[in-house]
Protein backbone atom coordinates (compact mmCIF):
# COMPACT_ATOMS: atom_id res chain seq x y z
CA UNK A 1 0.00 0.00 0.00
CA UNK A 2 2.71 2.49 0.78
CA UNK A 3 4.38 1.82 -1.99
CA UNK A 4 1.61 2.69 -4.50
CA UNK A 5 1.33 5.75 -2.90
CA UNK A 6 5.34 6.30 -3.42
CA UNK A 7 4.93 5.55 -7.08
CA UNK A 8 1.59 7.78 -7.94
CA UNK A 9 3.70 10.40 -5.94
CA UNK A 10 6.74 9.91 -8.73
CA UNK A 11 3.76 10.01 -11.41
CA UNK A 12 2.96 13.54 -10.51
CA UNK A 13 6.43 14.58 -9.97
CA UNK A 14 8.17 12.85 -12.16
CA UNK A 15 6.54 12.44 -15.61
CA UNK A 16 3.17 13.43 -16.75
CA UNK A 17 2.68 10.57 -19.25
CA UNK A 18 3.23 7.62 -17.24
CA UNK A 19 0.52 5.73 -15.53
CA UNK A 20 1.08 3.20 -12.56
CA UNK A 21 -1.73 0.68 -12.03
CA UNK A 22 -3.01 0.16 -8.48
CA UNK A 23 -5.77 0.01 -6.10
CA UNK A 24 -8.03 2.75 -7.87
CA UNK A 25 -11.12 2.04 -9.76
CA UNK A 26 -10.32 0.44 -13.43
CA UNK A 27 -12.21 3.75 -15.50
CA UNK A 28 -10.03 6.24 -13.49
CA UNK A 29 -7.01 4.68 -15.11
CA UNK A 30 -8.29 4.25 -18.02
CA UNK A 31 -9.42 8.06 -18.36
CA UNK A 32 -6.22 8.84 -17.73
CA UNK A 33 -4.98 7.22 -20.63
CA UNK A 34 -7.59 8.79 -22.44
CA UNK A 35 -6.51 12.54 -21.12
CA UNK A 36 -3.02 12.03 -22.14
CA UNK A 37 -3.78 11.63 -25.43
CA UNK A 38 -6.63 13.88 -26.41
CA UNK A 39 -6.10 16.39 -23.91
CA UNK A 40 -2.46 16.76 -23.20
CA UNK A 41 -1.47 16.06 -26.35
CA UNK A 42 1.05 13.40 -26.05
CA UNK A 43 2.45 11.40 -28.05
CA UNK A 44 3.25 8.70 -25.71
CA UNK A 45 2.19 7.20 -22.90
CA UNK A 46 3.77 4.39 -20.27
CA UNK A 47 1.22 2.17 -18.76
CA UNK A 48 3.30 0.51 -15.67
CA UNK A 49 2.16 -2.23 -12.60
CA UNK A 50 3.28 -4.64 -10.51
CA UNK A 51 2.44 -8.03 -9.20
CA UNK A 52 -1.34 -8.49 -8.87
CA UNK A 53 -2.17 -5.41 -11.21
CA UNK A 54 -0.34 -6.53 -14.45
CA UNK A 55 -3.71 -8.09 -15.66
CA UNK A 56 -5.23 -4.24 -14.84
CA UNK A 57 -2.60 -2.93 -16.69
CA UNK A 58 -3.34 -5.12 -19.89
CA UNK A 59 -7.12 -4.43 -19.56
CA UNK A 60 -6.69 -0.64 -19.08
CA UNK A 61 -4.24 -0.48 -22.37
CA UNK A 62 -6.87 -2.42 -24.51
CA UNK A 63 -10.51 -0.59 -23.58
CA UNK A 64 -8.61 2.82 -23.95
CA UNK A 65 -7.08 1.81 -27.24
CA UNK A 66 -10.39 -0.42 -28.61
CA UNK A 67 -12.84 1.96 -27.07
CA UNK A 68 -11.78 5.69 -26.51
CA UNK A 69 -9.25 5.88 -28.36
CA UNK A 70 -10.28 3.54 -31.40
CA UNK A 71 -10.12 7.22 -34.00
CA UNK A 72 -6.33 7.78 -33.01
CA UNK A 73 -4.47 5.33 -34.27
CA UNK A 74 -2.84 4.05 -30.97
CA UNK A 75 -0.43 1.47 -31.49
CA UNK A 76 1.66 -0.69 -28.33
CA UNK A 77 4.72 0.25 -29.43
CA UNK A 78 6.98 -1.93 -26.85
CA UNK A 79 6.08 -4.02 -23.68
CA UNK A 80 8.85 -4.69 -21.51
CA UNK A 81 8.65 -7.16 -18.36
CA UNK A 82 11.24 -7.39 -15.79
CA UNK A 83 10.87 -8.47 -11.75
CA UNK A 84 12.25 -5.86 -8.90
CA UNK A 85 13.74 -6.90 -5.69
CA UNK A 86 10.98 -6.02 -3.03
CA UNK A 87 10.83 -6.33 0.55
CA UNK A 88 7.74 -7.01 2.26
CA UNK A 89 6.03 -6.91 5.95
CA UNK A 90 8.32 -9.06 7.30
CA UNK A 91 11.03 -7.97 6.17
CA UNK A 92 12.22 -10.61 3.63
CA UNK A 93 13.01 -10.01 0.07
CA UNK A 94 10.87 -11.27 -2.49
CA UNK A 95 10.80 -10.09 -6.52
CA UNK A 96 7.86 -8.71 -7.72
CA UNK A 97 6.98 -9.12 -11.77
CA UNK A 98 6.58 -5.72 -13.01
CA UNK A 99 4.98 -4.87 -16.91
CA UNK A 100 5.64 -1.88 -18.42
CA UNK A 101 3.63 -1.36 -21.83
CA UNK A 102 4.40 1.84 -24.19
CA UNK A 103 1.84 3.35 -25.98
CA UNK A 104 2.29 5.32 -28.95
CA UNK A 105 0.38 7.84 -31.20
CA UNK A 106 1.35 6.47 -35.09
CA UNK A 107 1.50 8.92 -37.85
CA UNK A 108 -0.84 8.54 -40.49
Amino acid sequence: MEEIKKEESIENSDKDNIIFVGMKPFMNYVTGVVIQFQNKGQNEVFVCARGKFISKAVDVVEVARRTFLKDENIKIKNISITSEPFENKEGKRIFVSSIKIELAKENV
